[in-house]
């Protein structure tokens, strides 16, 4: 396989490009933002999910399985918040830290969404 010398000086060309340093401030300003209104989703979804107003009678419902599955859905995003602050700060060694940083909390989350959702199919019954 041999390799131009215009495909490596386009390659270079675009390693050095002056937007992808923008894009990396954009990511490392909005990561800390984008972490804490993920979670405040998290317990909003689920109270306006379990409290509605239907016909005037505000009902409670304890269909736990839904908002079960909500909560379990959006707090898996998080590790990708995770993977964007290691990846923006334009480090080798700092994306290494976000990866096992994102790996460790998709390790956490595997065992807990296990036993919550076993807990729910319990109360299904």
């Amino acid at each position: 396989m041999i390799i131009d010398t215009t495909e490596v000086q386009a390659i270079n060309s675009f390693s050095r490009l002056e937007s992808l340093k923008e894009v990396y401030g954009i990511i490392w300003v909005l990561i800390p933002i984008f972490t804490p209104v993920l979670g405040i989703t998290i317990g909003v979804l689920v109270i306006v999910w379990l409290e509605r107003e239907i016909s005037g009678y505000t009902t409670t419902y304890r269909d736990l399985s839904i908002g079960v599955f909500l909560w379990i859905a959006i707090s898996s995003i998080a590790p990708v918040g995770l993977l964007m602050s290691g990846y923006g700060s334009n480090n080798k060694y700092s994306f290494l830290g976000g990866l096992r940083a994102a790996a460790q909390s998709i390790s956490y989350e595997i065992p807990l969404t296990l036993c919550v959702l076993s807990i729910s199919l319990r109360v299904i019954r």
